[in-house]
């Protein structure tokens, strides 16, 4: 009976203990990409511009506030029956120290050129870093998890549900007086084709056990 070779098998013990250095720098880059898009102030994806109405109105760092939106937005997780994964409990965690560290060594931009080189890197940024912790299977963003499993609860589609509820944020954060701008539009434009191009790349798969190797029974 035929076997794996020697590197499928190093290949195949290694795969899962690249999983959580991949999520947590997924999750790093994120939270620098936000960053970035803050300081080019050309305006915000729809939960940022919520996080810095909120930032703005209560005086806590930028950071503190994605962290407790991430703790309520997990509370709605309870009805939903949705298990909380590494993944998650890490989005909460190590978005919200990256995007204040980030924003502590950044300065801020002058003059339209810089700010909209920083819109831009921070996009392609995000969607990159958005397939690395994704990719990692180790569980979605609350915000995420809230919407598919709001969808599993309901039946709605997850394109109706994301776009009702980003559509909410966003009003409720521009009220606030959150950076809405042509950042906004461009962050809603290419941030799904750009996070799909990364993904392939970057999403963990379990290798499969060949035929040859099944128990016999």
């Amino acid at each position: 009976m035929a076997s794996m070779t020697a590197l499928d098998q190093v290949s195949v013990r290694i795969a899962p203990a690249r999983r959580l250095p991949q999520l947590l720098a997924g999750l790093w880059l994120y939270g620098a990409s936000m960053a970035m898009q803050i300081r080019g102030t050309l305006g915000l994806n729809p939960w940022d511009v919520l996080h810095e109405g909120l930032a703005e109105r209560s005086g806590l760092s930028f950071g503190l506030i994605t962290a407790i939106t991430g703790v309520a937005v997990l509370l709605l997780w309870i009805p939903l029956k949705q298990k909380p994964g590494v993944g998650t409990v890490g989005n909460v965690v190590v978005i919200a120290v990256s995007v204040d560290v980030t924003l502590a060594v950044l300065p801020e931009a002058h003059g339209l050129l810089p700010r909209v080189g920083l819109l831009v890197l921070g996009i392609v940024l995000n969607a990159v870093a958005f397939a690395a912790y994704v990719g990692s299977r180790l569980g979605p963003g609350p915000r995420d998890g809230m919407v598919t499993g709001f969808c599993r609860r309901t039946g709605i589609s997850l394109r109706l549900t994301r776009t009702a509820i980003e559509l909410l944020v966003l009003g409720t954060g521009w009220l606030l007086g959150g950076t809405v701008g042509i950042g906004t539009v461009l962050y809603a434009v290419c941030i799904g084709p750009l996070s799909q191009l990364f993904l392939p790349a970057l999403t963990w798969r379990e290798r499969s056990r060949p035929a040859c190797e099944s128990p016999r029974t």
